[in-house]
């Protein structure tokens, strides 16, 4: 299934100019990009930033909501991001893909999400 996913995600992204490329990030590479940034995008068609703390804690704040604390870490055997909110009771897993200036969040059971990445903490907009 993860595969499958994976598959789509790159026939949809390559289907844009001939001379670009989907690009799965490994566990290293997330890890850079997350590490002490903020994550910026719609989740189901609502804004929200992410905050990706060197600790482990990950702060999502979704638009006309509270925020949200909860952890985050990379697993490199599987090359993804995972997380855990107050009421999970498993980590979830998403690869991230870049495709041009945009990196997309990719999972089992979601379409590919494109975010983009802001360097430092910056849950509030400026």
């Amino acid at each position: 299934m993860i595969r499958a996913v994976f598959l789509g995600v790159c026939a949809v992204v390559l289907a844009g100019p001939a001379n670009a490329q989907a690009v799965k990030l490994s566990g290293a590479e997330i890890r850079a990009l997350l590490t002490g940034n903020t994550a910026l995008g719609r989740w189901e068609g609502t804004p929200y930033r992410q905050y990706f703390g060197p600790d482990g804690v990950t702060i999502f704040a979704a638009e006309g909501t509270r925020p949200t604390r909860g952890e985050w870490r990379v697993d490199d055997a599987a090359e993804e991001y995972q997380s855990i909110w107050p009421r999970d009771e498993e980590w979830e897993g998403w690869f991230v893909m870049e495709f041009g200036d945009t990196y997309y969040w990719v999972s089992k059971a979601t379409p590919p999400t494109p975010f983009q990445v802001l360097e430092g903490e910056q849950l509030v907009a400026e």
